[in-house]
């Protein structure tokens, strides 16, 4: 689970270094991209989380909803 996190924390790093880059560039291409760059990153962040959650809940057996499931 700290791999997860570490990861999150990493991209959610990366995509707002990514944001300041985009804010202050001059050239037109090199702000879209870096703005790219910090959408892709706030999303791939996200998806870790949402993974990580999903293992979590399965591990635990809770379905969705947050209803406990019993498998046999």
């Amino acid at each position: 689970m700290k791999d997860y996190q570490a990861s999150i924390e990493k991209l959610r790093r990366d995509a707002a270094e990514a944001k300041l880059i985009s804010d202050l560039a001059t050239d037109m291409n090199k702000r879209e991209m870096f703005a790219r760059l910090h959408q892709h990153r706030s999303k791939l962040a996200d998806e870790v989380e949402q993974a990580m959650k999903s293992s979590i809940a399965r591990t635990l057996g809770i379905g969705i909803g947050g209803h406990i499931a019993w498998f046999q």
